[in-house]
């Protein structure tokens, strides 16, 4: 047998760029965009800063090494692979940062590049940036693995996934398993995310039968390779080779349509070395590309990720998913496996075709055949090439990872290359290990683009608005509501079965359980209108849970087993009936029913370690370890079964490596408590840190039930004393274990306050309000909860004078949180305050403000609508900025604007400085944090630019800069993202045409605001149904109407000025300001009326 795999931990230093701390408050987000579909980060805090400063820190690395690879992980960085290494020929195989630089990309902040990050239930993972669990498992056959795992706390799904390294074989094996340890179905995706080095010689690898790829959402198209239309707002045409990143000059998203092949990868024609990523297509049909571009835009993205290493692409592998957003269900208890393969190979050219043996190149010309083998272990080899069943060429080699084959092989006469067959086969064995036949070309139609869902009204059956409904949960929309849609087919069919289920399904997941209970019972009437047992029983099941959590356990009983007539729900409720007949007692029949279920779904964990449990329990000791060794078989890092072992055996490796922490014990513990098992849950959270708010009260609650009223009563009281940080309920379980609390201490403040945080996260704002008035009314010095109220009272009230006191109590008890004075500011511009005003509120607080990069901002565009240049460009230039991604544009677009302004005042006195400034506008400095994109709206400074030349009597160029000026899109459009043509850019072309002395087009271009305004200023404008990211990180919720109206107020407001119509033009200003006192352009722009040199 070969050497073994070496596997081992080790601390490695690595330097590191520091992250802010996370923030206190709960940030709910509600509305927020991201990656195609919900933004919410509740329940994991915020961290909204990252920083300049670079130290060593040390990590605990845990390595795999073969003969051929050399590979990373970083267990405290999400179980990460951080280096990838082909020994045979030091190339990288997947990018290798040198550095841990986060930067604001990822779900709650921090996020790294490099390495492959594995992004579940979402992308990218909320996790990213957390440790995970780890354990190295070494293998009798020489191979050895290591695992990672975690239970995450946004739905409580739990990813295990292992890496896994063989003896004389070059390929990183990684399996994977999904479980939903939920009682409620879930939905998931998973995207394995490497990166790899770009360069002018790199190519994206995707199979010969992929010819379209898709945006986000599927919303838009492309050809592929060759792009011929217009992606991304890029127009391609005749012919762009987008699988070359050097062809690619903005940030880009594209996903492969449809391919019946297995891999997908990339090659460097420079270092003739690539990655390839392998895996069965029917489960992992994802294969996608994203890069930051091939331009200033995109090298800053890669100066705020890395010192020296470069930029790079992210060639993202999808499991049970082919786009973003695209998730898939996962039942409750219902466990999904795949394995996906990252290898290097070299030397044969781009890839045509790849398994986890063989990566074959072929190519064809009329002249010549190119055949290129590379195989990931040694083998003899025979190699054929065949044309329409006859031989044309073979040959029988040795070949290892670092020996390939190449061959040029001369054709004598002209055919297609879809005539070749390649083969190779072992020559040992006889197996063939691959068999690759280039498709032949035909014509292939490109995919249409996805649509948005209709309004409610608009859909014509109940069956399409229950779909709609579904898929807008099913994909976690951020706008669009699923119950508008399960409403408006209860209008029409107030008893439609499936409607009833899913606004049942809704409440219960807000904790609504009542409701719940009322929705489940009406599907049951008419499910069971013509006999009594349905084609499904989900309802039942669903109606067993609402009643679960009600304590009503008889009732709960009785739906459980109704729906255990139907096998899709089986399993489920199996467990919950062994649950229930556990808490009763009967631990005999609770362990039938355990075994009931594990019959059904063998890789129901939960009923697993019930079935160890009752054993244990019984006293069937030899029967409980038999069943803790079938359960860790099946996964390795199961903490209940850990637990159990360490419970019986007084040791356990599992649970040694697990990380105990406050998370998990509670989950442990709740598994007990909902099968009466008081003891085993006491001692778990007797084993977690005992400073969690939420433990403490899950203990007083367990305590009382178990009839130990004094012992409770003082976990109630230690419950109240734990610091509230970061304390933010999420589980349904929180709902009952704090109203207990509140049932036993009324005056408990802090459960009011941790409580209220859920309802107001599962959108019950009324609920929420009533718990925090009360919890500041038992603690008035709780700020957070003074904040929340503040946020509450703006978005659901539309009270901004109870929101501008909340938030005077708030910063009165903690005027030393800069991420309060920002809220209160967002508060002051939503409620109407005058920019003068919220100038002098920031200037009193320069302190706090100089903490923040969106405080600064907004103090800096105070100051450039004030007039105070100067001041604004200096503040700019002496900070380092992090934007957050798709937020991109606010620090230059003020940076831009401070410099005109600063030119604008130089004009006529001093031209040469003025053009001096406004050519510092055009190059932004890197501490900008942003890039500028290709075709940037570079009107206003090219305008003045031709007013500065002119001064100097450079008319020639101020002829040139004029010319510049009038280039871009002038077609006006609604405001939506920082890359949409602004109104401002069109008004600048046409008073750039009028200096040039074609007034006739410049007549035109402010004729067209003016008609788009009025045309479209009643336009319903409905969110961006395919929205990838919203360009703010918003406080408060959008007022999209208002937004809307005052652009075209706005834009009809510069078409007015820009044809003279000076005292129109003035009352819309006015009209704009009237409603939006901050409303930047309007300010700017009034100070034109009567100018008749512009």
């Amino acid at each position: 047998m070969s050497e073994r795999v070496r596997a081992w931990s080790e601390p490695v230093v690595i330097p590191t760029y520091g992250v802010g701390a996370a923030l206190k408050q709960p940030q709910f987000l509600n509305q927020r965009v991201y990656q195609g579909s919900s933004g919410v980060v509740y329940p994991y805090p915020v961290i909204d800063s990252v920083s300049d400063d670079k130290h060593d820190q040390t990590y605990t690395a845990v390595y795999l090494e073969n003969a051929y690879l050399k590979v990373m992980l970083l267990p405290e960085l999400g179980g990460r692979v951080q280096m990838a290494l082909d020994k045979t020929n030091g190339y990288h195989f997947v990018y290798y940062n040198r550095v841990i630089k986060p930067a604001l990309v990822g779900l709650g902040g921090p996020w790294i590049s490099g390495g492959i990050e594995f992004n579940w239930p979402q992308h990218h993972r909320p996790s990213t940036f957390d440790p995970v669990d780890w354990r190295i498992v070494e293998h009798a056959d020489g191979s050895a693995t290591i695992w990672c795992s975690e239970i995450e706390r946004m739905f409580f799904t739990k990813g295990l996934h292992g890496f896994t390294m063989h003896p004389d074989k070059a390929v990183l094996q990684i399996s994977a398993q999904l479980h939903n340890r939920t009682a409620e179905p879930q939905t998931f995706l998973w995207w394995a995310n490497p990166a790899v080095h770009v360069n002018d010689n790199y190519q994206s690898v995707f199979p010969p039968d992929v010819h379209a790829v898709m945006d986000h959402g599927k919303r838009d198209v492309s050809e592929f390779p060759i792009a011929k239309g217009t992606y991304y707002k890029v127009n391609y045409a005749p012919g762009t080779d987008i699988s070359r990143y050097k062809n690619i000059p903005v940030p880009t998203s594209y996903m492969a349509y449809h391919s019946d092949y297995d891999f997908v990868g990339n090659y460097d024609h420079g270092k003739q070395a690539g990655m390839m990523h392998v895996a069965n297509h029917h489960l992992v049909p994802g294969k996608k590309q994203w890069t930051w571009g091939n331009s200033d835009f995109g090298l800053m993205w890669d100066r705020q990720l890395t010192d020296e290493d470069g930029p790079y692409i992210e060639l993202m592998c999808g499991a049970f998913t082919d786009n973003q957003p695209d998730f898939s269900w996962l039942m409750p208890g219902e466990e999904k496996r795949f394995e996906q393969n990252f290898m290097p190979y070299k030397g044969i050219g781009p890839a045509s075709n790849a398994n986890t043996d063989v990566v074959v190149h072929l190519s064809h010309s009329d002249q010549q055949t190119h055949v290129g083998v590379y195989v990931t272990s040694p083998r003899s080899v025979a190699v054929t090439l065949q044309r329409n069943g006859a031989l044309l060429w073979q040959r029988e080699t040795a070949l290892d990872p670092v020996r390939v084959l190449v061959e040029e092989i001369p054709q004598r006469e002209a055919f297609p290359a879809h005539e070749l067959v390649l083969v190779v086969t072992d020559r040992v064995t006889g197996q063939q290990l691959m068999r690759y036949a280039p498709p032949k070309p035909t014509l292939q139609d490109i995919p249409a683009a996805a649509t948005p869902a209709k309004p409610p009204a608009e859909i014509g059956s109940t069956d399409e608005l229950f779909l709609n409904g579904l898929h807008l949960e099913q994909y976690r929309h951020a706008t669009f509501k699923p119950e508008d849609y399960y409403l408006e087919a209860l209008r029409r069919d107030p008893h439609d079965g499936r409607c009833n289920n899913a606004m049942g399904v809704l409440a219960l997941r807000r904790g609504d359980f009542q409701a719940a209970e009322h929705s489940f019972r009406r599907a049951i009437v008419r499910i069971t209108s013509r006999n009594p047992n349905p084609y499904d029983g989900e309802a039942y099941y669903n109606l067993g849970l609402a009643l679960r959590f009600q304590s009503r356990y008889d009732e709960a009983f009785d739906a459980f087993y109704k729906a255990t007539w139907n096998a899709a729900w089986q399993d489920a409720a199996f467990y919950e009936l062994a649950r229930i007949q556990s808490r009763r007692g009967d631990l005999g029949d609770a362990l039938r029913l355990a075994q009931s279920a594990l019959r059904r779904n063998a890789s129901h964990h939960q009923a697993r370690h019930l079935e160890i449990a009752l054993q244990r329990r019984i006293g069937n000791i030899p029967a409980a370890l038999a069943a803790i060794d079938a359960a860790l078989a099946l996964d390795p890092m199961d903490p209940g079964a850990a637990w159990e072992q360490r419970t019986i055996a007084g040791s356990s490796t599992v649970a040694d490596a697990l990380l105990w922490n406050a998370h998990l014990t509670e989950t442990m513990a709740l598994e007990y408590a909902h099968a009466g098992d008081a003891a085993s849950a006491l001692a778990v959270l007797a084993a977690g840190p005992q400073d969690a708010p939420l433990n403490q009260y899950l203990r007083a609650l367990v305590l009382h039930q178990d009839g130990q009223i004094d012992a409770a009563r003082s976990a109630l009281q230690t419950a109240q004393a734990c610091s509230m940080d970061w304390c933010f309920p999420h589980r349904l379980e929180h709902v009952v274990v704090l109203q207990h609390a509140l049932a036993q201490a009324l005056k408990d403040g802090r459960a009011s306050y941790y409580l209220g945080n859920f309802w107001y996260a599962h959108r019950m704002p009324d609920a929420a309000i009533e718990c925090w008035q009360h919890a500041v009314a038992h603690e008035p010095t709780n700020a957070i909860a003074w904040r929340n109220l503040g946020l509450a009272y703006t978005d659901h009230h539309g009270d901004h004078s109870a929101a501008t006191a909340a938030y005077a109590h708030a910063l009165a008890h903690d005027p030393s949180d800069a991420r309060l004075r920002y809220e209160a500011d967002q508060l002051a511009r939503v409620r109407g305050d005058a920019p003068a005003t919220r100038l002098q509120t920031l200037t009193s607080a320069r302190p706090l403000v100089d903490q923040r990069d969106d405080l600064t901002i907004e103090y800096v565009t105070l100051l450039n609508n004030a007039g105070r240049y100067d001041e604004a460009v200096d503040i700019v230039r002496r900070r380092s900025f992090h934007p957050w991604e798709g937020g991109e544009g606010r620090v230059a677009a003020q940076y831009v604007a401070g410099l005109i302004g600063v030119a604008q005042t130089l004009l006529p006195s001093d031209a040469a400085a003025s053009l001096a400034a406004l050519d510092a506008a055009i190059a932004y400095p890197h501490n900008l944090g942003e890039g500028k994109l290709p075709g940037s709206n570079e009107n206003h400074i090219h305008y003045w630019r031709g007013v500065a030349l002119t001064a100097l009597g450079q008319h020639d160029a101020a002829t040139a800069a004029w010319q510049h000026a009038t280039r871009g899109d002038s077609e006006p459009t609604s405001a939506r993202y920082y890359n949409d043509q602004p109104p401002d850019m069109i008004w600048y072309q046409g008073i750039a045409w009028r200096k040039l002395g074609d007034a006739a087009r410049a007549t035109a271009l402010f004729e067209r605001l003016v008609a788009y305004a009025r045309l479209h200023r009643d336009d319903v404008l409905r969110p961006d149904y395919f929205a990838v990211s919203y360009p703010t990180f918003l406080v408060f919720n959008d007022d999209s109407v208002l937004r809307h109206q005052l652009h075209c107020d706005y834009m009809e407001a510069l078409g007015c000025l820009g044809l003279r119509q000076y005292d129109q033009a003035a009352a819309l200003f006015a009209q704009v300001l009237t409603r939006e006192p901050n409303h930047t352009g309007a300010l700017t722009h009034q100070r034109f009326l009567n100018r008749t040199d512009i």
